[in-house]
């Protein structure tokens, strides 16, 4: 292995190569996804498509194992493709959130400022550090995760808010 002029060349095979795997892992990283939200058939075409790009992308790099430069595309397109894959994610915003608001004081007008906006939410009473607080429940599409962020924040800013993605087993109201 040696480091080789960098010609038009090699810059086109390296790039070529970093291109692949940043589409390699980025499909890679969707899929997982579907995967543990158990969205099979959405799995099984990414995988094939994973796979097909994954084959192609590293017989270019065996073609040539002396050119260093296809090998630091190689690497620099699997961490570009991992930063890709997570961005894309967040933009297809694949799922369910299950969100949990404590609120301080204001919970049952948020609970009915959440109901009116169409959202589902049970209520439930605690008691926190400070005396008794209002618990929400509700889940929601994940892309519908920041409207209803803005309407917690927007009513109640000193509200406490977690979420977690989360596979619905059974039926429930989801906001169409």
């Amino acid at each position: 292995m040696t480091w080789q002029p960098l010609t038009w060349a090699t810059l086109a095979s390296a790039s070529l190569i970093f291109g692949l795997r940043v589409v390699d892992v980025s499909i890679s990283t969707v899929r997982m996804l579907a995967i543990i939200r158990g969205q099979k058939l959405m799995a099984w075409f990414l995988g094939f498509f994973q796979a097909l790009v994954f084959v192609v992308a590293i017989r270019q790099v065996f073609a040539n194992l002396d050119n260093i430069w296809n090998m630091v595309g190689y690497a620099a397109g699997f961490a570009t493709g991992t930063v890709v894959g997570m961005w894309l994610e967040e933009r297809l915003a694949m799922g369910y959130t299950h969100m949990r608001v404590i609120s301080p004081g204001r919970g049952n007008i948020l609970a009915e400022r959440l109901r009116d906006a169409g959202y589902a939410v049970t209520e439930v009473a605690g008691r926190g550090r400070d005396g008794t607080v209002t618990v929400l429940n509700l889940t929601v599409p994940r892309k519908q995760v920041p409207a209803v962020r803005r309407i917690i924040t927007d009513f109640d800013p000193k509200a406490f808010i977690t979420t977690e993605d989360v596979r619905p087993l059974r039926r429930g109201y989801f906001r169409a």
